[in-house]
């Protein structure tokens, strides 16, 4: 009997991912060279689906890396010199400032306790920084960072770069890409599909730094530069041989998802985060981690266990119904369950996982 993952990533696999890779075997995809007129094809198709579905502009490049967990590191190699800043409020965002640290540069932070999200208006960026780091997701806690606060830091910083992880959202998240400079994600996560592909989103304004860094001796990274990606990416290439199939199945759930509309997809995650959050408040074993409902993620629901300790719990609803919840994450393993709240389950599934829980 296949088990439905409510886990965090690697999660739950989009309905029609099996086909895709199906049909990929079938065009023997994966012995194709990446300088192929069929793979450009591949790689155009997928940009194109991914603009229409996150409103990326046609001057933004959108480049394949291994990871999202890579990203980080050529972001700050490609934009950073000296100084960059970072909200950090759980163990990926505490990662992404620590790749600051020991890439050599210097790392400013303002920190939370976990599961407390940030605001605007209390967020002072240091005067030399160049960059701004946030999430819009953490993964860890819970937390999000709405949208139009990371338009305010933006809007209110606007010689500084401003990055954005949305590793377990996209693509929730309605970014004005107009506005800021950069994102990120990597598949396993909301699109529902194999780990093993990252996806930057980056603005010509990064790629001028990238190449003043680099006119000035600067070390920019090696054949992931961000001028390298984007010499690649005009001609739909890469600059090494990539996850061909995950390109091209990407690109398959972009344009599924563009059938369902972007806008049914976010109402659908709100409705479904909703029922689990509304089922938390009442259930006399389970509390709602984050407090303030602004900073309630709406794509990873964290949740105290009371009285009982997860693995009991998770366990319990994988010999019920054959369902998988994740365990909290580091330190609240035994004390916390997250419930990833992704496209790939769906409203019904949802209510099933609820009416299991409901009979521990």
């Amino acid at each position: 009997m296949r088990k439905t993952y409510f886990t965090p990533g690697p999660a739950e696999l989009f309905p029609t991912v099996e086909q895709h890779y199906r049909d990929a075997f079938d065009l023997q995809l994966g012995s194709i060279s990446h300088r192929s007129a069929q793979f450009r094809k591949i790689y155009q198709h997928t940009v194109e689906q991914l603009r229409t579905l996150m409103n990326i502009p046609e001057s933004s490049g959108i480049f394949f890396t291994g990871s999202a967990t890579e990203i980080w590191e050529r972001i700050i190699q490609n934009t950073v010199e000296f100084e960059s800043f970072h909200l950090v409020n759980g163990s990926f965002s505490k990662k992404f400032y620590d790749f600051s640290s020991e890439l050599g540069k210097f790392a400013h932070k303002y920190e939370k306790p976990f599961g407390e999200g940030f605001d605007y208006a209390e967020i002072q960026v240091p005067q030399y920084s160049e960059l701004i780091c946030t999430t819009a997701n953490e993964t860890s806690s819970g937390v999000q960072m709405r949208p139009a606060e990371i338009h305010k830091l933006k809007r209110g910083n606007k010689d500084k770069f401003v990055a954005v992880d949305m590793v377990s959202s996209a693509p929730y998240p309605d970014l004005d890409f107009e506005l800021i400079d950069t994102a990120f994600f990597s598949v396993q996560k909301s699109f529902g599909m194999p780990a093993g592909l990252g996806c930057w989103i980056a603005n010509t304004s990064m790629l001028d730094k990238a190449k003043s860094l680099k006119k000035n001796d600067g070390i920019i990274g090696t054949y992931h530069t961000l001028p390298s990606l984007w010499k690649n990416f005009e001609k739909f290439e890469t600059p090494e041989t990539p996850n061909v199939m995950g390109i091209y199945v990407l690109g398959k759930v972009a344009e599924d998802m563009n059938k369902i509309g972007i806008e049914t997809i976010r109402k659908e995650t709100e409705r479904k985060a909703k029922m689990l959050y509304d089922f938390a408040t009442k259930c006399d074993y389970l509390d709602i981690f984050v407090q303030n409902p602004e900073h309630r993620s709406q794509t990873v629901v964290v949740v105290n266990t009371v009285g009982k300790p997860a693995a009991e719990i998770i366990d319990a609803v994988k010999a019920s119904d054959n369902m998988v919840i994740g365990s909290g994450y580091g330190d609240f393993k035994a004390t916390q369950l997250r419930i990833a709240n992704f496209a790939a389950v769906n409203i019904e599934q949802v209510e099933s996982l609820i009416e299991v829980m409901k009979k521990l």
